[in-house]
């Protein structure tokens, strides 16, 4: 086991219900400073282990384990923290109770001050759903976190993806004639047709259009979508799928309790300086959904991924994309959340403010 675990205990959710026993799957790189000032924070996505973010951590890039002490949270429901496939009967599988965004963010905030004793963050990053918990602790934490980088991830979960994410539990839940009384009947071969229909959102048309798949081995469109669309989700157990998939649609940073519902007002609460940087191809979190969170936010640059991979621009498989997002992360971890000069290399982005 390359992690360890924070247990929460009885851990109370936002839907009233008790997760008994929970416990979060972590992972850490690097040292934590004596100040203990130089923590990052990365969660996390939707169907994502610790290792799936290891692409953006190392030597001399921004998130640099030499300098910063690095921790990645795996998301409730991912399979590594308390998940449906891993937590004892009567709350495993269909029976697991649904935790929120807010719930997750709250249970990190737990393992960073009571386990870790870190008072300031000083960058949250994340893709995709991890991109959302990145929003939301600065929206929670305003005076915790100085620097936040979503990337491919918004502020909530606008309709487009919330129907996005509706095809993916139709497709499964059709291997049971969408019968509740089966879940428990499902499995993850069950879980093909969802690859199938994410192959669609994932990447962009002229992904397709291009053949970008033949750069990496596949020699047909098939090929490809049996390869990596279907071998990817079959991996996934069925349960901790619609587990996470219920995070995603009801994801929202004014689900805070403080923010009542204010979507508007929540966003205009995050004082941490941040770098937004949507897929500029992305139809699963859309670029213009970005701008307009980044509109809301006092000192926000919009820094799109210039990218035809879609979604994926923020997965870490294509280098120019890679680079785009590890040098807006060096440029933001250069700028003073103080409010003092810019360091030269700070000075040097072209980074324009939304």
């Amino acid at each position: 086991m390359d992690y360890e675990t924070f247990e929460l205990g009885d851990y109370s959710l936002q839907s009233g219900e008790t997760l008994p026993d929970a416990f979060l799957a972590y992972k850490t790189y690097g040292t934590l400073s004596e100040q203990k000032d130089n923590a990052i924070l990365y969660p996390t996505a939707f169907g994502d282990r610790h290792t799936d973010n290891e692409w953006l951590i190392g030597t001399g890039m921004a998130l640099d384990p030499q300098k910063y002490y690095i921790i990645v949270p795996n998301l409730l429901g991912n399979g590594l923290s308390s998940s449906p496939s891993n937590t004892p009967a009567p709350f495993d599988k269909s029976r697991f109770p649904r935790a929120t965004v807010y719930d997750n963010v709250q249970a990190q905030h737990r393992l960073v001050t009571e386990a870790l004793g870190i008072r300031k963050i000083a960058l949250v990053v994340g893709w995709s759903m991890g991109g959302i918990q990145a929003f939301q602790w600065g929206a929670s934490y305003p005076d915790l976190v100085e620097r936040i980088a979503p990337f491919a991830g918004a502020a909530k979960t606008w309709p487009q993806t919330r129907v996005v994410l509706e095809g993916l539990q139709a497709a499964l839940l059709s291997a049971i004639r969408f019968d509740p009384s089966r879940l428990d009947e499902l499995t993850s071969s069950d879980m093909r047709a969802v690859g199938r229909v994410y192959a669609g959102w994932g990447l962009s048309e002229a992904f397709y259009r291009d053949r970008l798949y033949t750069g990496l081995g596949f020699g047909s469109l098939e090929a490809f979508m049996a390869g990596v669309w279907e071998s990817s989700f079959m991996k996934m157990d069925p349960h901790d799928f619609l587990a996470m998939a219920w995070t995603g649609q009801h994801a929202d940073i004014s689900g805070d309790p403080a923010y009542g519902g204010d979507f508007e007002k929540a966003l205009r609460s995050i004082r941490a300086l941040a770098c937004i940087m949507p897929g500029s191809t992305d139809r699963f979190c859309t670029a213009d959904d970005s701008r307009y969170e980044a509109s809301l936010i006092h000192q926000a640059d919009f820094q799109p991924i210039p990218s035809i991979w879609g979604h994926f621009a923020g997965r870490g498989i294509h280098p120019p994309d890679n680079s785009h997002i590890d040098g807006n992360l060096k440029r933001l971890l250069a700028r003073d959340p103080a409010g003092n000069p810019p360091s030269d290399d700070a000075a040097s982005s072209s980074a324009t403010r939304s």
